[in-house]
């Protein structure tokens, strides 16, 4: 299938914000028995690549190498048929670890962790929503009234550009969003939603109804449920 071309150079210079005022990283790694910020353990989160993604970073830096399951010591069973999720133009990458990153070549799947590209019911790209599964792990999904507007507005033109380009990468972050409306349901709770127009809400999973609230006040979890930030 003939995808159109994306200059990922370009791309990367304008998506490089810091979610945080600081390095939120340092903030996790303390909670990892591995001593790793979550988002760079590989046994916790296997980053992906676009093909044309994979190319560039190939010419550009040894930082990277395919996604192995030997990456992983614990081998843990939830990853051993992670590959079967992913749609045909992407691939599982891994990197030589949170001391030798260089963020100038840090993969987009590092960039918007912990977040993606809320898609609604009827197709509309509404703003960030988070990896529901790192809820008790991820500092900044227990923190979101901390994530920078620019960083924000980052991300939303970056996925505005990408979906205009690639529209079935839409398609598949609807497929996501509509897993975490079923999540959502069962659980009996409404979504966080950081909305593409600067302002927070919570939505409700059943009719995806926003209501507009202080992002201080969003639920926290695990260890994070006591921390004053």
């Amino acid at each position: 299938m003939y995808r159109p071309k994306i200059n990922f150079q370009q791309q990367y210079a304008a998506f490089n914000e810091n979610i945080c005022d600081f390095d939120c990283g340092q903030k996790c790694l303390e909670y990892n028995p591995s001593g790793k910020p979550f988002c760079c353990d590989i046994c916790e989160a296997i980053p992906t690549a676009y093909d044309q993604e994979w190319n560039y970073l190939q010419k550009h830096t040894d930082l990277w190498h395919a996604w192995d399951q030997n990456d992983c010591s614990k081998n843990k069973p939830n990853q051993k048929n992670i590959e079967k999720d992913l749609v045909d133009y992407q691939i599982l990458i891994a990197c030589k670890g949170p001391a030798d990153c260089i963020r100038n070549f840090r993969a987009v799947s590092c960039r918007q962790f912990p977040f993606f590209p809320y898609i609604t019911h009827d197709f509309r790209f509404l703003g960030m929503a988070y990896e529901w599964h790192f809820e008790s792990k991820c500092w900044v999904i227990n923190h979101l009234h901390l994530v920078r507007n620019e960083y924000r507005k980052q991300f939303i033109v970056f996925y505005d550009q990408l979906f205009s380009i690639w529209p079935d990468d839409m398609e598949s972050y609807a497929s996501l969003s509509d897993q975490m409306r079923i999540a959502f349901i069962e659980r009996k709770k409404r979504i966080p939603i950081l909305h593409r127009n600067g302002h927070s809400y919570l939505l409700s999973p059943k009719n995806e109804k926003l209501e507009k609230v202080d992002p201080n006040k969003y639920q926290k979890y695990g260890v994070y449920k006591h921390e004053i930030s």
